[in-house]
């Protein structure tokens, strides 16, 4: 545990997940949203598409920080055979999603940004994740009950399909789920 000491923790996320994961660190925070355009350039490597991103949403806040606030913003691309597979468009995109990674091993990215007034850091975590082979049935199922619209690759780590269809991870299952909180914290007690 560690005190921030007269800082503020803002995490600027509408994600469930992001949320549950920072409450896991016993740090007091706020929430903070705002629609951020997801997009970035194209000549990217895969490592550097979420921490874009991270630091583009971070950027959408800068003029409103206080002195005594700190930021976090976050993003995770999912990245099978040199391809970033965005978030699905519809369920349909969703079932030929889970249907690629079905049987491969794919790299999960999450990137975190820290912005206060006075300083930026940022930085990336890397998972493989390797998915048995799926029936269309499963693939079916899950995504008809979960409608994993809103999550990088068609899939949440920590739902049904998680259970059920990953082999094994080199890496963390935080860092698969949206935010690698070993790196943040330690970042945290740096900042």
């Amino acid at each position: 545990m560690f005190d921030l000491g007269s800082k503020k923790l803002i995490l600027a996320s509408k994600s469930p997940r992001r949320q549950e994961l920072l409450k896991g660190l016993c740090i007091d925070f706020e929430i903070k949203t705002k629609d951020i355009d997801e997009s970035y350039p194209h000549h990217l490597i895969e490592a550097e598409v979420p921490t874009y991103i991270a630091e583009k949403k971070a950027a959408a806040f800068k003029s409103e920080l206080a002195p005594d606030e700190i930021i976090i913003t976050s993003d995770t691309v999912v990245c099978l055979e040199g391809r970033i597979l965005e978030k699905p468009t519809d369920l349909d995109d969703a079932k030929r999603m889970v249907a690629e990674l079905s049987g491969k091993k794919h790299t999960v990215y999450s990137a975190v940004c820290l912005l206060s007034t006075e300083k930026l850091v940022s930085f990336c975590d890397a998972t493989i994740v390797k998915f048995k082979t799926l029936t269309a049935d499963e693939i079916e199922f899950y995504v008809n009950q979960f409608k994993p619209l809103d999550k990088a690759g068609g899939y949440g780590v920590q739902e049904w399909i998680g259970y059920i269809g990953i082999e094994r991870m080199e890496g963390s299952y935080y860092t698969v789920m949206g935010m690698p909180m070993h790196l943040l914290y330690e970042e945290l007690k740096r900042f």
